[in-house]
């Protein structure tokens, strides 16, 4: 356990080692050169990128994004709800979190063919601005449930499909039961087999990219919400769904060339079936499934003996994304505050998501008596909260490997595998939620610095693994 260094010695220190590496780089250069034997390494890519299985910022410390989703309101004319700037800081400054899954709507976007509806991309872009000025990190979301509104859902406007569909619909409860409805089902194989619309659709991206793409605040895009595979549940993914992000990914990479491909699978995904995604045909992809408990999601509450189905369900996309060289970040996972088993549900989820250092949304910073963070009058959900916020690694000077914490004991550990060429800092987010009274470090003779809501970490020990613990 170490006392913290004065910043002054840490910014020496680091100077000092820097250009210690640097000579030591131009002396194996050389060195290879004549030799022809370990060349020397291709530089970084510019910007965002993904490599070794994570997303990883400019300069190239692996980036986990924990965050939540904003939010519900955002799906129904006017499109946004009651948050403002400081409700953006308090996800950074008081839940230490570093990124929103932002939605924003076709319908809202495209309200007619071909015309965009510029005031309220200024709208989107206000609270782009927001974050922005909160430090937050942003995934915009093309959010779609049961197709569009014309079904009483959101997403797709109604001039994509018969009005006739619309008016034979007949909604039952719960809301998903619908995607089963006859008519839904059609307006989806419409969608998926018209060249026309899938080229309208990915337009509409491509003229958010053209307002958006050197916005500071923006990471990628979420290139569509839970796709659904109307009436080809089996064949969907190989047959429509890929071919669907091979077309949108380009067409908006040609207005923001940097901005990450967040990729869902299909909803099928959400109920066990694998996934028939393969790799892509262009890089910088991070896989993007949603997590939650089928029986929760049912009103049943969630059993604890479900607790290791859920790691190994989080474990297995995991895989997924390994098989498609992409990164892994669940879009969405959530829970009901007064459900029997949330502590013990949103614990799972945390675990899952530590376990193969996954980042991820809650869904969502709502008011209501539902899924959102807070309550109808705007007061927290201290239930859901204090299992919610937590400590996590955002930025990692190298390969995140896991992390964990223990409620009871209010212990944090985080293992990575360090890479001597980052010269930044790896950084944890540490809530004051979880921490009120301090906390201790111990990194096996690391150097710290602490500044509020995150801890900051140099110069591991030599090792294929570096593990700091961080306690009460």
């Amino acid at each position: 356990m170490l006392a913290t260094p004065a910043p002054h010695q840490l910014r020496l220190a680091r100077g000092l080692t820097a250009a210690a590496a640097l000579l030591a780089s131009l002396a194996t250069s050389c060195g290879d050169l004549e030799s022809g034997l370990n060349p020397v390494p291709p530089p970084r890519p510019e910007g965002w990128h993904v490599s070794g299985g994570a997303l990883r910022a400019p300069d190239g410390r692996a980036v986990i994004l924990r965050g939540v989703n904003l939010a519900s309101a955002h799906k129904t004319a006017p499109y946004f709800g009651f948050h403002q700037l400081p409700d953006f800081q308090r996800v950074r400054d008081e839940w230490g979190m570093n990124s929103i899954r932002l939605l924003i709507l076709w319908a809202a976007i495209e309200p007619s063919p071909g015309s965009y509806d510029e005031a309220y991309l200024d709208q989107v872009e206000l609270r782009l601005d927001w974050a922005r000025q909160a430090g937050l990190h942003v995934v915009l979301d093309m959010h779609q449930d049961v197709y569009g509104e014309g079904f009483g859902g959101d997403g797709a406007p109604r001039w994509t499909c018969d009005e006739a569909h619309y008016d034979a619909f007949e909604p039952i409860s719960p809301w998903f039961l619908n995607y089963q409805n006859e008519h839904v089902i059609a307006c989806f194989d419409n969608l998926w087999n018209s060249a026309e619309l899938i080229g309208r659709y990915a337009a509409a991206w491509r003229r958010v990219a053209e307002r958006f793409a050197d916005h500071q605040a923006v990471v990628g895009f979420d290139v569509m919400n839970e796709p659904h595979w109307g009436s080809a549940l089996l064949s969907f993914e190989e047959e429509k769904l890929q071919a669907f992000y091979e077309r949108v990914v380009p067409t908006v990479r040609q207005a923001a060339p940097g901005w990450i491909a967040f990729l869902e699978p299909s909803a099928r995904r959400n109920i066990g079936l694998p996934t028939g995604l393969t790799p892509f045909p262009f890089p910088n992809v991070v896989y993007s499934p949603h997590a939650y408990d089928i029986e929760a999601e049912q009103g049943k509450g969630f059993d604890e003996t479900r607790r290791v189905a859920l790691i190994t369900k989080i474990a297995e996309l995991q895989d997924d994304a390994t098989m498609l060289g992409a990164a892994l970040w669940i879009g969405e996972y959530g829970g009901t505050a007064d459900s029997p088993g949330i502590t013990a549900y949103m614990d799972a989820e945390y675990d899952g998501q530590g376990a193969v250092a996954a980042g991820s949304a809650y869904w969502a910073y709502d008011r209501d008596g539902g899924y959102g963070l807070l309550n109808s009058d705007g007061s927290e959900k201290t239930v859901l909260l204090d299992v919610v916020v937590r400590p996590y690694p955002t930025q990692v000077a190298g390969d995140p490997v896991s992390f964990s914490y223990a409620e009871d004991s209010g212990t944090f550990s985080f293992q990575w595998r360090p890479d001597p060429a980052i010269e930044a800092a790896t950084e944890i987010a540490i809530p004051q939620r979880a921490y009120p009274d301090g906390y201790a470090v111990d990194c096996d003779g690391c150097q710290v610095e602490r500044q509020p809501g995150r801890l900051l970490v140099w110069d591991v020990p030599a090792g294929d693994t570096a593990t700091v613990a961080i306690t009460r």
